[in-house]
């Protein structure tokens, strides 16, 4: 098993609408909850409100993995663009290119058309936030084309792309997507075999973790090190942090099954196969 999917698809940072705040609306978990907020919100809100909050509807269906019915909503709200602000239309070709194409789509769904689609709408969203001054909503447009064209190189195109905004950037939202895009670059690159430059970057992603004190994330960001410092061949070192990760884990009371599957394959190459075999089974134990 492997920590690292080709990107992470982020859920947690928003950017955050001048005219509306969604976040605080959304609940990634309860979805069918969002939805309430969302419509309930709906039954007092006007204008560009109105239609920001609509195309949340539309992403809640999408999360369901109902495309066909967020794209029909999103149909419904088309027509409002022509009154709309830049930020509102951000919002629309964002939400529209992902029921499109997403993460939560199977790959037999991302079809050339539909990539075609996906991509003209993340584009025209990336233009209108840019217009509307919202940088963490032009990120999150860009780290999204990184699902259509999904090559390694292009996943750390378009990272390199949402970065250099989040690193420009004033706004706490566009600077939340620091470590996460940094994650996405060190992955490609890892993908790649450019691993003293995955590993560069995922050091960078770290830092922001540990000055940002996220426990969690900065975990995770530290088993990214870890886990490129075995590909580079340094052992020791990637053993020891595993090790060092293992007791975090644990003293949090959430044993990570990535630790457990690094250590097997660390020991195993330093010849310990009796201590590979006692995490193999601490894998196996981990529901």
């Amino acid at each position: 098993m492997i920590r690292t999917p080709a990107l992470l698809a982020l859920t947690l940072h928003l950017g955050t609408a001048m005219a509306i705040d969604i976040a605080p609306l959304w609940d990634f978990s309860r979805p069918d909850q969002s939805e309430r907020r969302f419509t309930t919100a709906m039954a007092t809100a006007a204008g560009d409100d109105r239609l920001i909050l609509a195309t949340q509807v539309a992403r809640v269906h999408g999360l369901r993995r109902d495309f066909t019915r967020a794209l029909a909503l999103l149909d419904t709200l088309a027509p409002q663009l022509a009154g709309a602000g830049p930020e509102a239309r951000a919002w629309f070709a964002l939400e529209r290119g992902r029921a499109r194409v997403s993460a939560t789509h199977l790959p037999a769904q991302r079809s050339p058309e539909a990539r075609a689609l996906a991509r003209a709408d993340y584009l025209a969203a990336v233009q209108w936030a840019r217009e509307a001054g919202r940088d963490g909503l032009a990120i999150d447009a860009l780290h999204m084309l990184a699902f259509v064209d999904d090559t390694s190189a292009a996943q750390l195109h378009w990272a390199q792309e949402a970065l250099v905004i989040a690193e420009r950037s004033a706004q706490p939202e566009a600077a939340r997507w620091r470590a996460p895009l940094l994650n996405n670059a060190g992955c490609a690159l890892h993908a790649m075999g450019r691993y003293p430059e995955a590993l560069a970057v995922f050091e960078r992603a770290l830092v922001w973790r540990e000055q940002n004190g996220q426990a969690g994330a900065t975990r995770v960001a530290r088993w990214m090190v870890a886990w490129t410092l075995r590909a580079l061949g340094r052992l020791d070192e990637a053993i020891a942090i595993q090790l060092r990760l293992e007791r975090e884990w644990d003293e949090a009371g959430a044993p990570d099954p990535f630790v457990f599957d690094e250590l097997v394959l660390l020991y195993r190459q330093l010849g310990g196969n009796d201590r590979a075999a006692m995490y193999e089974a601490r894998r196996g134990a981990v529901k």
